[in-house]
């Protein structure tokens, strides 16, 4: 498939003194290299099903337009008063015979001979119409009061709350999405369940999402060193202690779970935890030698919650002291054996890491006697194929693009990595944090074991199935073959866009998606700006919304979509202006939160405030009230 040719329209030329007969032969160029490369695509686009192929002609149409720099025509176009060609993805062929019909008009020609038979007017409108009709065979039907969906993540915690879901679909929600990366599969299936059956009842649709762990690349286990228990207490600006620390007292030979009430659990034995009673104090040193003193507020059962002023650092055979009016009532105990934990790796600009294979523990910098490094810190990754890929001078992103590297040597047991992208003080790298490799082309299934598990839910339960880390044509018709082995049924396609590879593949992507019905994207705005980059991720995502609209194939706008708002009860002034811009997908999705009910409605506020004046990139100029306001109105003019 040929999608790199170049124009010989030249670029920053001036356009004043152009005559519309110039314009007009070059537009007509244009065309004639349209439907050239159209003819050129006939075979791919024969190969779309029936009820796709006119989508697959446009998306040829608009990639066959797009391999020409066409700032000047655009220029000329506007410096006579006619349209530009900015807003021809939907329909590319009857816009530029649009264009053409009303230069035509202006020259005073009757005929067109060169254009051949023009489009019937009204063509434009038909590109609007089949992307609306996937969206809805996708996502379901459209809302009443705005174009745009919303889905929303869910997992098992959901199923804590009885009347989460009925109160989200009450809200806005129209799109249930169930991450296989978590959870198990009978949380999936009574999720899935339990939304549909909500749904019905309350006489109101919303689909089911699914979508597949995909081959994640992560970091793999750190070892573990002894247990350690913190607790920490809330201060004010002076030094005042704003909250105490809540610490669990449990009998060591059954303990019990910490409660939420409590920071850290410290395990007593059980005979001598007894005879302590609420009001006594317990008085332990930490591993800084500072002795803290723990107030007993109640028993719960065998079990004591008690409090602390002061924040501590406690191990496991840490003496405590039992004391009651100022008297030692026992003798001293000991804390019992505490969960091991893995400690970090703290890493610094121009520190070095070691990658190595899964089946080793990562750790910290080892140092000899004399201080020389003995081996630099090292972690494992969860998909040995990385080394078999992997080139010195690749860039290496880790935990969503918080540390950053370049790999220095590429071995088949490890890669040397010198941390470039990290905070002066330290950047902390745990275990199961995702790596991104975006220069490297890793040869990895497109359905894993996982996936394959995932999919005999997704065959029983859901509406939709999102395929992660999509890459390359053939993992969709891998995805495919598996669900026909699966179930009969109609189930839609999401092809989540979250690498490098696949957005500079998506051409090829859709074209391939388009042989079945129906398909959406989602733009997995996560990934895309550690792979493409932070300050490409505005010219990536604007490409997708216009090559998604030319194949009339929806798109999911997605990650981080008022997550403060939904975390913290409070959303910023930027999440406010993205969630905004969402309502030019087809659909906007939420990740879960405390307060994800509010953030539900307030999307679905803004997204039905936004459908009046902005549809795609066309701005709709709906009647604006403070239009009406003049230098010397003093009264409030309200903005509906």
């Amino acid at each position: 498939m040929m999608l790199d040719r170049r124009s010989t329209f030249a670029n920053g030329q001036q356009t004043s003194g152009v005559g519309l007969s110039e314009i007009r032969n070059e537009l007509l160029g244009v065309r004639d290299h349209v439907l050239a490369f159209q003819a050129e695509m006939e075979s791919v686009v024969a190969d779309a099903c029936p009820s796709q192929q006119a989508s697959a002609r446009n998306l040829v149409d608009y990639l066959g337009l797009r391999q020409m720099d066409l700032r000047q025509l655009q220029d000329q176009l506007a410096s006579v008063g006619l349209s530009s060609l900015g807003r021809s993805e939907g329909q590319v062929m009857p816009a530029l015979d649009a264009v053409l019909r009303v230069l035509d008009r202006l020259l005073g020609y009757t005929t067109n001979s060169e254009a051949g038979s023009l489009m019937r007017i009204g063509a434009l409108a038909d590109g609007e119409r089949d992307l609306a009709e996937q969206a809805s065979d996708l996502l379901g039907p459209e809302p009443d009061d705005r174009r745009s969906r919303i889905m929303v993540t869910l997992d098992g915690t959901t199923l804590e709350d009885p009347n989460l879901i009925r109160d989200l679909i009450a809200g806005g929600m129209n799109c249930a999405r169930i991450n296989c990366a978590h959870d198990d599969a009978d949380t999936w299936s009574r999720l899935a369940v339990e939304v549909h059956r909500v749904a019905l009842e309350m006489g109101r649709p919303c689909l089911v999402d699914m979508d597949l762990p995909g081959p994640k690349l992560r970091t793999g286990p750190l070892a573990s060193s002894a247990g350690v228990a913190r607790w920490r207490v809330r201060r004010s600006m002076r030094g005042d202690v704003l909250g105490p620390a809540r610490i669990w007292l449990t009998p060591a030979e059954a303990p019990e779970p910490t409660p939420p009430t409590a920071q850290v659990g410290l395990p007593l034995p059980r005979a001598w935890l007894d005879r302590v009673k609420p009001g006594d104090t317990l008085v332990v040193r930490d591993t800084r030698g500072r002795k803290r003193t723990l107030s007993i507020l109640t028993a719960v059962g065998q079990n004591r919650l008690a409090q602390c002023d002061q924040g501590a650092y406690v191990v496991a055979g840490s003496k405590v002291s039992h004391n009651r009016a100022k008297r030692r009532i026992q003798r001293p105990t000991q804390i019992g054996v505490l969960p091991q934990q893995a400690e970090p790796l703290l890493l610094r600009p121009g520190d070095e890491l070691e990658v190595t294979r899964p089946d080793e523990s990562g750790g910290p910098i080892e140092l000899a006697d004399d201080g020389a490094v003995r081996r630099p810190a090292h972690i494992g990754c969860t998909e040995p194929v990385i080394f078999q890929s992997v080139r010195d001078g690749q860039a290496i992103w880790f935990d969503d693009g918080k540390l950053g590297g370049v790999v220095q040597s590429a071995t088949p047991e490890l890669l040397r990595v010198r941390i470039v992208h990290a905070d002066p003080d330290g950047t902390k790298l745990r275990a199961d944090k995702g790596i991104n490799l975006p220069d490297s082309d890793l040869p990895l299934p497109a359905l894993a074991r996982q996936d394959l598990e995932a999919l005999d839910v997704v065959a029983v339960h859901a509406d939709i199935v999102a395929l992660s880390f999509v890459n390359r044509p053939e993992d969709i018709g891998a995805l495919r073959g598996a669900l026909a082995q699966r179930t009969d049924r109609s189930v839609g396609i999401i092809l989540k866009i979250e690498t490098r590879r696949g957005f500079h593949s998506l051409p090829r992507l859709l074209l391939e998606a388009l042989r079945s019905r129906p398909v959406g994207v989602m733009i997995a705005r996560g990934d895309l700006a550690v792979e493409c980059g932070y300050e490409r991720l505005a010219e990536v995502q604007e490409e997708m919304l216009w090559l998604c609209e030319a194949a009339h194939v929806p798109v999911i706008w997605a990650t981080q979509v008022l997550e403060q708002l939904a975390k913290a009860g409070r959303p910023s002034r930027a999440e406010i202006t993205d969630a905004a811009m969402g309502v030019r997908a087809e659909c906007v999705m939420l990740n879960k939160g405390k307060h994800t009910r509010e953030a539900v409605r307030t999307l679905d506020n803004i997204l039905s405030r936004m459908q009046m004046h902005q549809r795609k990139k066309r701005t709709l100029f709906r009647q604006l009230n403070v239009s009406f306001a003049t230098m010397d109105d003093d009264d409030e003019v309200e903005s509906r």
